[in-house]
């Protein structure tokens, strides 16, 4: 008995120390570590997975939709709890529209979760859900969709399961992605998967955002693009239209394009890149109005002041440049109507480096325009430091810089706005989920780049490139549009010079002149069959140009519309219709034939207007030759014909 009792001593003691080492543990693990282990036991038997907001919708400046946000549903798997990967595979392969092999090994991958498809359409949703199938859910993710497709994708730009990728819906994607909800999987008290959701918090909308893009303009522009870029093969085409007064940009229309619905199906990604933005070029003669602008300003030259255009070559640190034609005698509004390289230099070298690259860069070039969009280019302006004894030369004539075609047309619209430069705009303001705005974007003014009468005074010789010009394709009737053409070679990479071959053909210009409504850019890139800015954009700024003004009711000026008729001359046949401020000569009563030799197009078919004649043209360029002659009586059903003359302009 006396030595058991040492022995029970001794067993109960460790007793009561394990005792004591369990309660001390319980009491650790649960108030000390009670909070992670809870935490640890509610990821053992539940997965919170984040529920997507709906998107806000993107329109346009009339409130028309561009990009809104459908209900739909994104099916998850529970591998664990899936009965018979196999059969399951065999079920879900031609609903998914994917290979049954893929859904097996993602069956059959040990992962507590995944995603087997996101955003599926409700009739696919429904087949699935069809199926009943134990260890499958769904959870609600909305479905972006474009329903105007390809219309204005560069600049809507599209979203991903991360949110947005491109355009608008990049910049904002902060804004049009709302709150994001959350909702749990969980698990049943033996551990196995099962299928249980329930929403812990629910997502938020997000914010809507009015562009100022206008639908219907932006169609237009697309339209003619698109035609334009077909008939001529070229690399790639856009137009990019803004109201110079606001700053608003009205449409950005880019070949080639993509359909945002289905981005991925592109064959290549570039195309998704908005090149309106992200892409610089060297502009050519539209930059001559850049350099008139400074030179007028400056008081280097005056409209009426006479050049000497060296019979159409100049040669300058051993380089001799070339006119398209060999020009005598010019005052500075024939050089900028004719387009002549001499004449422009001479004005460069006139004018000096340093208070030219003064206004190329007030005018915004060499710095992005701030319009928000990503990959903005500020294109290429070198100091002056840096400038070559040929720089100033090239520079003059547009060459050896490069600009973006929303610069292009936001310097432009300074001078259409009365010589002040607007910052492009290109969302209006935004909304929240019940349409009330939250936040407004006003525009803005960025500076006075030369004074009105400088603006003025460039718009007017600018009205006769087009009237008289290199720019009489682009001529819309009815209107009068101040404009200028270029025709700009590339660099060979390979020999380093310039390229014979077409480059970047354009035509940028605004109308009406006199109260400009519309400013706007259209570029061809390497087309395989056109070879001048005036035969190959010109137009396609008429067409577009004349439509614009008539949707926005623009009502015509002192010229006279044309309406086409059939023919078989060059150019067709236009009637002239409705009264001008001109008459014609009237002989005891009845009208006879007026004098239109050495008369503009324009000129020629104001002066008939009133006589409702019939028009059938020949040629392109001022009236040679007219038939009936001058003088003779115009009879019943008189047709007109005139040849025109004028060598095929830059």
């Amino acid at each position: 008995m006396t030595s058991l009792r040492p022995r029970v001593l001794v067993l109960a003691g460790c007793l009561a120390l394990a005792f004591t080492g369990v309660l001390g543990r319980l009491g650790w693990l649960q108030i000390v570590r009670h909070a992670d282990l809870a935490a640890l036991a509610e990821r053992q038997y539940s997965r919170t997975v984040v529920l997507h907001a709906q998107r806000g919708p993107i329109v346009d400046r009339q409130g028309l939709a561009l990009a809104t946000s459908s209900p739909a549903e994104s099916l998850f798997a529970q591998p664990r709890a899936v009965g018979d990967p196999v059969r399951v595979a065999a079920r879900l392969a031609p609903l998914l529209g994917a290979p049954e092999a893929e859904i097996h090994a993602q069956l059959t991958s040990g992962r507590a979760f995944l995603w087997l498809r996101r955003k599926l359409p409700p009739s696919v949703a429904a087949s699935v859900r069809a199926l009943r199938e134990p260890g499958l859910g769904f959870l609600p993710e909305p479905l972006r969709l474009y329903p105007n497709r390809e219309l204005a994708a560069h600049v809507i730009g599209f979203d991903g399961v991360d949110g947005g990728l491109e355009g608008i819906e990049r910049a904002f994607n902060d804004t049009l992605s709302g709150t994001p909800g959350k909702a749990v999987v969980g698990r049943d008290a033996l551990g196995r998967e099962v299928v249980t959701e329930a929403t812990l918090q629910a997502p938020a909308p997000g914010q809507g955002v009015m562009l100022t893009l206008d639908r219907t303009i932006q169609y237009l522009a697309e339209r003619e693009i698109d035609a334009a870029w077909r008939r001529t093969q070229a690399k790639a085409a856009m137009a990019v239209a803004m109201d110079p007064r606001t700053g608003d940009v009205l449409a950005i229309a880019i070949r080639p394009t993509f359909n945002p619905n289905t981005f991925l199906d592109v064959p290549a990604r570039d195309v998704w890149r908005n090149r309106a933005v992200t892409d610089p070029f060297e502009p050519g003669s539209t930059f001559k109005v850049i350099l008139a602008a400074a030179a007028l300003e400056e008081g280097v030259v005056r409209p009426d002041d006479r050049i000497w255009a060296e019979n159409g070559q100049i040669t300058i640190a051993r380089t001799t440049i070339h006119d398209w034609k060999k020009y005598g005698w010019l005052t500075f509004g024939e050089v900028l109507q004719n387009s002549s390289n001499v004449g422009s230099i001479k004005v460069g070298l006139s004018l000096g480096r340093d208070r030219y690259y003064q206004y190329m860069t007030a005018f915004g070039f060499g710095s992005p325009t701030g319009i928000g969009l990503a990959g903005e280019s500020r294109g290429m302006l070198r100091d002056p430091q840096r400038w070559s004894a040929l720089s100033l030369p090239t520079m003059s004539i547009g060459q050896e810089v490069s600009v973006t075609a929303l610069q292009m047309v936001a310097a432009f619209g300074a001078i259409a706005n009365g010589g002040v430069l607007m910052q492009p705009r290109l969302v209006r303001s935004l909304f929240d989920a019940e349409g009330r705005e939250t936040r407004r974007f006003e525009p803005r003014a960025v500076r006075q780049v030369v004074s009105p009468e400088t603006a003025h005074t460039l718009t007017r010789l600018m009205t006769q490139v087009v009237a008289a010009g290199t720019g009489h394709n682009a001529a819309i009737a009815g209107y009068e549009v101040a404009g200028k053409t270029g025709t700009a070679q590339k660099l060979d990479p390979v020999t380093r010079r310039y390229s014979r071959t077409p480059g970047v053909l354009s035509f940028v210009g605004f109308a009406p002149a006199d109260e400009p409504r519309i400013v706007m850019l259209v570029m061809l890139d390497e087309p395989k069959n056109e070879k001048w800015g005036s035969e190959a954009a010109a137009p396609i700024f008429s067409a577009i140009g004349a439509e614009v003004l008539r949707y926005l009711d623009v009502p015509p000026r002192d010229t006279a519309p044309l309406a086409i008729v059939t023919g078989d001359s060059t150019a067709g046949r236009v009637r002239p219709a409705g009264a001008t401020a001109i008459e014609p000569a009237i002989a005891e009563g009845a009208p006879v034939m007026p004098e239109l030799r050495g008369r503009t197009l324009r000129q020629a078919l104001t002066t008939l207007a009133p006589l409702g004649v019939a028009v059938q043209l020949d040629g392109r360029g001022r009236v040679v030759q007219q038939s009936p002659a001058p003088g003779a009586p115009i009879e019943t059903e008189t047709s007109v014909r005139l040849t025109l003359v004028g060598a095929a302009a830059r």
